[in-house]
């Protein structure tokens, strides 16, 4: 029977768990499925590739895992050190047999973005990533490219999240999508945001709060509402405007265009429902990075913008809840730091 229209909460996404449509090759971790996504686990060996692909519409991922694209395979069991300006591919834990009118889309967490691991999500026959098409069946991989901290990763950690959606027949809210365009706060004076320094020891990402925050941040503080992108380099920066998922919606933050400045925006795009409902406000932390000559940021400049989408029903719990490191945040880093 075909669902109702919008992004699968937390029920519909155990729902389709307990069916057997979401497999896995150990049981769930307790807190793994948020109000409006599926978090996503590292299998157990990593492959160090010598370059992105996609497998097309006629290959499977395993099928192209041979010399000379594979340099190595490495073992994620006991943990293993992923390097900078490295590609890795990671088979996960996770795979799919979707009913014909679910389909999904994968996004990088929060605490992955925010250390700068760039995250892409394959799935066998694809053409794009971080796509699945509705009515996927078969495994999931994940390309991971570190590209300022190398990290120590293990199976079962988590990098990803994949939101699910019922797709239906009616197209029309496609073209009535409510957006909001999200500027860049640089105060005048004082902590405007953080650059991430080079050349730092290894991050653990089961080490949660456990890394000084001064040996991988520099502070950055702004004089008169400017700060100057310098090329190759990351920031962790926050919105000017107050961040609001209602219980109802789900929002995806996006580039607001590719051609507005030499730089790119927000690698974790995902905000579940009640995101900001909390008792302080929240901003957006926004992942910068520039590229290719400096360039002017100044205070108020849109930067991005947040796409809405239904959801199919409120999930049973809102984000927060349970508690989050990241609910009622301002400028805040990757919760690996204190």
């Amino acid at each position: 029977m075909t669902q109702a229209p919008g992004i699968l909460p937390d029920m519909a996404i155990r729902n389709l768990l307990n069916n057997n449509h979401i497999l896995h090759e150990t049981p769930l971790d307790q807190d793994q499925i948020q109000p409006a996504s599926l978090d996503l686990r590292l299998g157990d060996c990593a492959y160090r590739i010598r370059a992105s692909f996609l497998p097309g519409l006629r290959a499977k991922v395993s099928e192209l895992l041979t010399r000379p694209l594979v340099m190595h395979k490495i073992d994620l069991t006991a943990g293993a050190v992923l390097e900078t300006g490295c590609i890795y591919l990671v088979p996960l834990l996770e795979g799919l047999q979707l009913p014909a009118d679910i389909a999904g889309r994968a996004n990088p967490k929060s605490s992955t973005g925010r250390i700068d691991v760039f995250t892409r999500v394959i799935c066998d026959q694809s053409v794009s990533f971080d796509t699945v098409p509705a009515g996927y069946s078969g495994p999931l991989w994940i390309e991971i490219c570190p590209r300022t901290f190398s990290i120590l990763a293990r199976k079962g950690d988590r990098l990803a999240q994949l939101r699910l959606r019922a797709v239906g027949d009616n197209r029309e809210e496609t073209s009535q999508q409510r957006t909001q365009t999200v500027s860049i706060a640089l105060p005048r004076s004082g902590l405007a945001g953080y650059r991430a320094k080079r050349h730092c020891s290894v991050l653990d990402l089961s080490a949660i709060g456990k890394h000084p925050k001064e040996d991988f941040w520099e502070p950055l503080f702004t004089r008169n509402g400017h700060l100057i992108l310098d090329p190759g380099e990351f920031y962790i920066l926050a919105s000017k405007e107050n961040i609001l998922i209602p219980p109802h919606m789900a929002a995806e933050m996006a580039p607001i265009a590719t051609d507005i400045g030499e730089f790119r925006v927000h690698y974790a795009g995902f905000f579940d429902p009640g995101f900001g409902t909390g008792s302080a406000p929240a901003k957006g932390v926004l992942e910068v990075r520039g590229r290719d000559v400096p360039f002017l940021l100044g205070d108020g400049q849109n930067i991005a913008r947040l796409v809405f989408e239904p959801m199919q029903a409120e999930p049973s719990t809102l984000y927060g809840n349970g508690g989050s490191h990241y609910q009622g945040q301002n400028l805040k880093l990757s919760k690996l730091f204190f």
